[in-house]
């Protein structure tokens, strides 16, 4: 079992072993990092850190953006994987994984910050660039202090911590009673410059897949971001290209972009966990876009987008004997869209909410988008259509401690043909958090989707794989969907061998299905189960934020579900 094994998220299956149930000693402070809840994590380093705070000489960031202090000098410490100069990360195995790694480079740190040597301070571009450097995967978090300030000059330390970022080893997850395994060859920081680079066989209910992608978010040490993909599957292949500069902060005034996709697959269509009829799907598509933004005003981002886009979807029967007697209706699209997006300024920094023992950006503002287009046969579309497409969220708090949070979200499509709704789809979530302590949170999720002339190729399904943990996945077809969940979550200060932070769930579904869906099933009823979960949160790997471990307990349905379901995942959350 090589070390990129052990810290890569198949490590975890190793590492599940009797020793989990064994009491574990509990790591003191230090090593855990554990500042209490208002501290941030900690990120080791082999030097004298600076990241309990500034000294008292340093000025606040609100008195040195209202002074207009004047940034001087940048520097940039990046710690390794493992600190070695903690007596429990001063091992043999870890001196050798700080050696095999390599670093990501601090010109790639730099290039990612909103300001430079000689801008005047701004707290808001510092904060939105802790939050830009913590979303790259290859680091486990990262901070901005001010260090020293002198004749109205502020020097600034950027604080990152890398983790491990090669993944070559076996794979396997399970999930509504069916195994998904593979092997990759997976690189998210190659020669420490943040570029991505996969190649990766996988085996899952749908197909077997043989796949390598490239992705480089900073092209040219910009933020144009390249990705490319091509599978060779056993029912088909893929091929993706794109490349665009997104609005990558809040204050990016304008973002361009292409891509274009190529997907031959077959579909299978479910019913009771069971598949119903199956059929060739061949998609094609292609979208150009262009947008600007006005200047963030208070705390409103107001951003326009014009494109024009393509999307083709062809059906064909099959050499097999569950292939579908009646296809769904070929379509072809071509045409010019708006966008207009409304986003808050409105991010706070939490911890042990969906991540175990790391800083988390959580959005607590109101944003809505939506993109409005229209599709004609002039166009060389074969009808004509309006295309909707619409998202919106918004939070709630209920007291200062922040200790109740409410998040929404809702969003969905249609299309608009001869004045009917055609393939309509709208759903909500509602997340509840309601933090007992600084390691115990009460979670519940209430979500619902409604559809209405659904597209024949398209279902509306619910079992194992998409939060009925109990049950087979793809168990429940219909027209419309409900979920309701409640968690007692556990983070725990445990830290399994330094490599995972460990977590736990008591958990209950209760889901079902309404209408007959595309696949002809009748809806079972309410559904609910009841399980326990144990969580990994890993600190030291790039590949995947918590791993899911559950088992769970169907209280309904056919007498031929296993009266005990195993599920094995990981997640980027809780």
């Amino acid at each position: 079992m090589t070390l990129a094994l052990i810290l890569s998220q198949a490590g975890a299956v190793f590492f599940f072993r009797p020793v989990l149930a064994q009491a574990l000693p509990e790591p003191t402070r230090e090593e855990t990092g554990d500042t209490g809840s208002a501290g941030r994590v900690h990120i080791p380093s082999e030097t004298a850190s600076s990241a309990a705070g500034p000294p008292a000489a340093v000025p606040t960031p609100q008195q040195l953006e209202a002074d207009g202090a004047l940034i001087g000098e940048i520097r940039i410490v990046n710690g390794d994987v493992f600190d070695t100069s903690l007596p429990g990360e001063n091992k043999s195995l870890f001196r050798l994984a700080n050696k095999l790694h390599i670093e990501t480079r601090p010109a790639v740190i730099r290039s990612q910050l909103l300001f430079k040597e000689g801008a005047v301070y701004s707290a808001a571009l510092v904060r939105e660039s802790e939050r830009i450097l913590r979303a790259n995967q290859y680091l486990f978090d990262a901070s901005i202090t001010p260090v020293a300030y002198h004749d109205g000059v502020v020097d600034l330390e950027v604080r990152t911590r890398d983790v491990w970022t090669l993944k070559p080893g076996i794979s396997f997850g399970r999930k509504g009673g069916k195994n998904e395994s593979g092997f990759e060859f997976e690189e998210s920081n190659l020669l420490g410059l943040g570029k991505e680079f996969e190649l990766s066989y996988s085996k899952d209910v749908d197909r077997d897949s043989t796949l390598v992608r490239y992705s480089d978010p900073h092209l040219f040490s910009g933020w144009n971001r390249l990705k490319v993909a091509y599978s060779s599957n056993s029912d088909g292949k893929l091929r993706q290209f794109s490349l665009d500069r997104p609005f990558f902060s809040l204050q990016t005034p304008w973002s361009a972009g292409f891509g274009i996709g190529d997907w031959d697959r077959i579909d299978s269509r479910y019913d009771l966990g069971e598949v119903v009829d199956k059929f060739r799907h061949s998609e094609r598509n292609a979208e150009v876009f262009g947008g600007w933004s006005k200047p963030l005003a208070g705390t409103w981002v107001r951003r326009f987008s014009v494109g024009a886009g393509y999307r083709r979807d062809s059906f064909d029967f099959i050499a097999d004997p569950a292939s579908a007697k009646l296809l769904p209706e070929d379509r072809e699209l071509v045409y010019p869209f708006v966008e207009v997006e409304l986003l808050e300024d409105a991010f706070e920094e939490r911890r042990n909410q969906d991540q175990i023992e790391r800083t988390e950006d959580v959005y607590t503002g109101t944003s809505l988008k939506l993109r409005l287009g229209y599709a004609a046969k002039d166009f060389g579309s074969d009808r004509d259509a309006w295309l909707l497409w619409l998202q919106a969220a918004t939070s709630f708090e209920f007291d200062p401690e922040k200790r109740h949070t409410l998040l929404l979200n809702a969003g969905g499509d249609t299309r608009i043909e001869s004045g009917d709704l055609r393939n309509a789809q709208f759903g909500a979530q509602a997340r509840y958090y309601w933090r007992f302590s600084e390691r115990q949170l009460f979670y519940a999720s209430v979500s619902g989707l409604v559809s209405d002339n659904m597209d024949a190729e398209r279902q509306i399904l619910l079992g194992g794989d998409n939060g009925l943990r109990g049950y087979p996945l793809r168990y429940q077809d219909g027209t419309s969907r409900a979920l309701l969940t409640l968690e007692q979550r556990i983070y725990t200060k445990y830290y399994l061998f330094r490599l995972f932070n460990v977590g736990g769930a008591v958990f209950f579904d209760m889901g079902r299905t309404w209408g007959q869906g595309n696949a002809g099933g009748t809806s079972q009823g309410w559904l609910k189960d009841i399980g326990v979960g144990l969580r990994l949160g890993s600190s030291r790997s790039a590949f995947g934020n918590v791993i899911h471990i559950d088992l769970a307990m169907p209280l309904d349905g056919d007498d031929d579900i296993d009266s005990l379901q195993l599920l094995v995942g990981t997640k980027r959350s809780f």
